[in-house]
Order: C-alpha cells, then structure tokens, then sequence
C-alpha cells in the first residue's frame, strides 16, 4: 500500500488515535448510517458552476448531498448526472425533490422546499408523489413526511444538521437583542452598513463563552456531518480550534460577502428560504426550465464513487467529489487510493475534478500514487491553485479551507 500511517494525514507529527477518537468515530458512523445528514447542500454552486465551464456535451459524477446542487448543475444543459451517495437517505431526497418538479406546480412546491412547511404535504405526498419513488425513498418517506408539516415549523430543522440549526435558532429566541441583530444584518443592502451591523451588534453577541464550547464538541461536529479526522486537520492549522476557524469563516462572509443572496446562512437562521433569496432551482422559471426537460438528464445512484465507477463503463468528463477524501484519507486510505485509481480510469481527456477540504493544502494530496507503475498524483493531474484561490474568495459558505481543481491531461 502506498499511503503511510492513517495518523500522518492528520497532522505533521504521527498520532495514534485516542479513546476518545475511536468513540467518536463510532457515534459519527451511528449517526452516518442511520441518519439523513444532510438536508441542504454546503457547498457553494455558483463557485462550482464558474470552474466547471459545463457544457452539452459533458457527463458528470457529483456526490449527491441533499440534491439542491445537483439541480444547480442540471440547469446547465450538461448531457448526463450521475447523482452518487452512499447514504440512502440522502438519496431518498434527491428522488422526492426530482419527483416534485415532474408532479407539483411551483407554489406548492417551494412551500414544501421553499418554506420548509407545507400543510397540505400529506396529501400532495399521498396522491402526487409517493408512487413516483423507489422502494426505499417511498418507506423513508411515510416515515418522515411529517417533518414538512412539523410543530418545529420546518423540514431545514430535522435532520442532523437540521437539529443542530434548530438548536441554534432556540440559543437566538433567548437572546432576542442579539436575534433582532442578526434581522437587521439580514435587510442591509449594502455592503458597508451590513459590515458595520456585524461588527458593533452581532459579533458582540454572537461570540459568546457557550457558543465556543459547543462549536469545540466533537458531538456538534458529528450531527453536521464533519468526523473527527476533519476537526483535527483544522485543530492543526487554525490556533483558535474548530470555534475559531469557524468565528473567521463567519466574520469572512458577512464583512466581505453581501448577505442579499446567501441563501446558506439564511436558510439555517430562519428555517426557509425567502423567493429571492433561495437556491437556483427554487426559483420559477429554472423550476419550470427543470420541469421541461432539464431534470431528465439526472441519474441518483446509492452506492459509492468507487463502486459506480466500477459498474460503469461510461467516460465521466467533470467531478464534483466535496470534502469526502478527508475522512477516507483517515479511515480508508486504501480505498482512497482504489477510488483515485478509478476515477482516473473512467475520466476522459480533459476532464475537470472538484474537491473541497478541512485542511487548506490536504496531505492526501502529496502521498497518494496512481496507475502502474505507482505515480504521484500530482505528477498524473494538474492542480490549478491560482483559479481555486480566485473562486474561494466568492464562496458565500466559506467552512472549508481548501478548494482543489484538478485537470486530466488532454
């Protein structure tokens, strides 16, 4: 095997993993397997869609995550998306969002992925959407339509991540100062007043004794969806801990991006989206255009990247792969290794990979070999650091340090 030590993709010097880790892990995979993690994308598209230069001809592979970037990249024309995830249940989202665009008119629709809440779901459920699914979407959702009608008010407040915003948003109902703040940062339309906002009432507020303890627990981290493996590669670069590289990601985006149109923090401070504040397939006319045609190209497949792959003969020309290298180069290095092999094999001349990360420069990276005989990765692809670097400065989410472009030789 041609990777080191799992420990040495952690940090500079070799650790074994802790009590601690180890039970950590297994919480993380108990919620993992069990669990929709998701329940919208945190990754930003509109950085995704500028490196991907998408076109007709072009066949993608994207993690499927919770689908809303999937539907982004659809609106693009490409030939072909083969929407990959390993957990069913995120799966299961993709088909009753794709379901909604054939079945439901727009209003009905962005209540339910739009609001959050729709009261009528039941029904719209029951009689227009249930016998579009699979097997498994079907059961999971007889189980778990109810959120779209929960006392809670929302679907972005189920989930892990949904519990985790839902917590929050109970932290802002008790600090109603800090949580009348945040609204009127949420209305600036400028960019100068909303910095100005930021700075003298919600930073003051905001960054609190409580609310650094609970961004450090790794417990907090499991319920977003980030292992353990990832908090450490940000221990290790950032002096501030998780709290603190997570205190900068936010000063970044709301003193730097203007908050009109990011929809990511709004949706997990309000529990929906606003219809000009929302992503691109909740609004109408791309609904429509998605409605006429431009969903058909889209494929859910559970299963991994590796597995597909395998059972499939068709060339892939653009990849969206999100931070899931992270925790393989940890867990699995091994199959990191077969998963690289396998996409190089499938990519065609040209083609175009996306990768996000815990750790700005990830040491995956630089020990990885490919192909026979054994080849650096860096010496089989080309790593454009100066169009990354450029793109990131625009991410409107900002919690990864790292944004990786590689490009398969012509």
């Amino acid at each position: 095997m041609n990777a080191p030590d799992s420990s040495l993709v952690l940090s500079p010097a070799p650790t074994r993993p802790t009590l601690m880790d180890r039970l950590d892990q297994k919480v993380f995979d108990g919620l993992y397997t069990r669990a929709l993690v998701y329940n919208t994308c945190w990754e930003d598209p509109a950085v995704d869609r500028q490196a991907l230069q998408l076109g007709p001809q072009d066949t993608m592979l994207v993690i499927t995550s919770a689908g809303c970037n999937v539907l982004d990249y659809a609106l693009q024309g490409p030939r072909r998306i083969h929407a990959v995830d390993a957990n069913p249940r995120q799966t299961a989202l993709l088909e009753l969002k794709l379901a909604g665009i054939r079945m439901l008119e727009f209003d009905d629709y962005f209540r339910i992925f739009g609001d959050g809440f729709h009261a009528r779901f039941r029904d719209l459920y029951r009689h227009h959407l249930r016998d579009e699914l699979s097997d498994f979407a079907r059961g999971y959702w007889d189980r778990h339509g109810k959120w779209f009608t929960s006392r809670h008010g929302s679907f972005y407040y189920h989930g892990l991540s949904g519990f985790v915003a839902r917590g929050f948003s109970s932290y802002f109902r008790m600090r109603p100062q800090l949580a009348g703040s945040i609204r009127e940062l949420f209305a600036c339309n400028d960019l100068e007043a909303q910095r100005r906002v930021y700075d003298d009432k919600v930073a003051p507020e905001l960054w609190t004794p409580t609310i650094n303890w609970v961004l450090n627990r790794q417990l907090t981290m499991s319920l977003i969806g980030v292992p353990h493996p990832q908090r450490r590669l940000v221990q290790a670069q950032h002096p501030g801990g998780v709290a603190g590289f997570i205190r900068d990601a936010i000063d970044y985006v709301f003193r730097h991006l203007p908050v009109t149109d990011n929809y990511f923090w709004r949706v997990y401070l309000y529990g929906s989206y606003t219809r000009d504040c929302c992503p691109e397939y909740l609004k109408e006319h791309n609904f429509l255009a998605l409605k006429n045609g431009l969903a058909e190209c889209i494929e859910p497949h559970t299963c991994t990247v590796t597995e597909f792959l395998r059972d499939s003969e068709e060339p892939i020309s653009r990849f969206v792969l999100l931070d899931h290298m992270d925790w393989m180069s940890s867990y699995q290095p091994a199959a990191l290794i077969e998963e690289w092999n396998a996409i190089l094999d499938r990519a065609t001349p040209g083609a175009r990979i996306l990768l996000r990360s815990a750790h700005a420069d990830p040491a995956f990276l630089h020990w990885i070999t490919v192909g026979e005989p054994h080849r650096r990765l860096a010496d089989v692809v080309r790593f454009d650091h100066e169009l990354a670097t450029q793109l990131q400065t625009g991410d409107r989410v900002h919690t990864y340090a790292g944004f990786m472009i590689a490009d398969v030789p012509d």
